[in-house]
């Protein structure tokens, strides 16, 4: 008595290598685009608080800790940084410059932990920052983005 082989069910053995297939391909989507979404998520994170800090400096200065938050000195500063943070996220969301502009970002957001860590100690807003501030380092490194402006 011979038996026949056994045959994989009918769409198992085809199913398998497509969704193989399909994963690898999203996977290599998301690694192209990784970078390029991060940078315009930071680009939208910076753009929220510096905005904010424009239209409402009075509100931030307590977060300098060397000056009173009362002090027009403290004002300047609030809104110079903000500036500063809606150019940074112009740059990052046009791709201007993306490392540059992610090393500066993250150079800022280190400033605001070690300032929020100086005002308010160890806080969940402290935590916050130290995950953005992540993000700009590690966007800093990245050499491939998509969507860049080249002069």
């Amino acid at each position: 008595m011979s038996q026949r082989p056994r045959t994989p069910r009918q769409g198992t053995a085809v199913q398998l290598p497509t969704l193989r297939r399909a994963a690898e391909r999203a996977s290599a989507i998301a690694a192209e685009w990784t970078p390029t979404v991060s940078r315009v998520l930071l680009g939208l994170v910076l753009a929220w608080f510096g905005y904010h800090e424009l239209v409402r400096p009075g509100e931030w200065t307590g977060y300098v800790p060397v000056f009173s938050p009362g002090s027009s000195l403290a004002i300047v500063l609030v809104l110079a940084h903000g500036w500063i943070l809606l150019v940074l996220a112009a740059a990052l969301a046009a791709g201007i410059a993306p490392r540059t502009a992610a090393a500066i970002a993250a150079v800022m957001l280190l400033e605001i932990v070690i300032s929020l860590s100086a005002t308010a100690g160890l806080s969940d807003l402290t935590l916050r920052d130290v995950g953005v501030l992540g993000l700009a380092v590690g966007l800093t490194g990245c050499t491939r983005h998509r969507l860049v402006l080249r002069g």
